[in-house]
């Protein structure tokens, strides 16, 4: 069964941590040269197989005990927290241009940049929180893959427009909160199991 409220927690996190990120900005720059739906569809079979990797690594920690959970967890958001707020902005990375523009070439680089990009990255790790956290690998993984996609979305359609109504900085900030948030009460709770 799936917990609609924890999907939609997972969406929001994920979602904020993940639109001022540099992949983001290479879905944006793919999004300008390729074919939107063939870029979409390399982007979103990565984030799939990170969300994956990443709900299963949460899911073995449950394994543990809850105190332990809830205090390592607490830890790790704060600690993604701080990463939001110390990130420098790296500015743009060149994109490889694939040679022809077929659906698998365009895919595929799609997918590479992605996999490579993403492995480790914070949403990756905040995912595999989530899913130690909330117990609900299911919930959890679909809160997390709708977020990226969704992201991956904007990044390829609309993301030049969204990032001139909406301040980058202030999109960084409310994700740290939500983060920081996320942390404290894991911590209370850690503390008071």
């Amino acid at each position: 069964m799936i917990s609609f409220t924890v999907t939609a927690i997972v969406f929001g996190v994920v979602f904020l941590a993940e639109l001022p990120d540099k992949t983001a900005l290479a879905g944006l720059v793919l999004g300008t040269r390729y074919r939107a739906s063939y870029v979409f569809a390399g982007v979103a079979a990565a984030f799939a197989l990170h969300v994956v990797l990443a709900v299963a690594a949460g899911s073995v920690l449950t394994l543990l005990p809850q105190q332990i959970v809830h205090a390592v967890t607490g830890a790790l958001f704060l600690g993604g927290a701080a990463m939001l707020l110390l990130k420098k902005d790296d500015g743009d990375e060149e994109v490889r241009r694939p040679e022809d523009q077929s659906f698998w070439k365009v895919a595929g680089a799609g997918f590479m940049l992605i996999l490579v990009a993403e492995f480790g990255d914070l949403t990756q790790i905040m995912t595999a929180n989530l899913a130690a956290r909330y117990d609900d690998p299911v919930s959890v993984g679909l809160g997390a893959v709708l977020a990226l996609w969704a992201v991956a979305g904007l990044g390829i359609i609309g993301g030049r427009a969204l990032m001139k109504r909406v301040p980058l900085g202030l999109i960084t900030k409310i994700a740290a909160l939500l983060m920081t948030g996320l942390g404290v009460w894991s911590l209370w709770e850690a503390a008071t199991a």
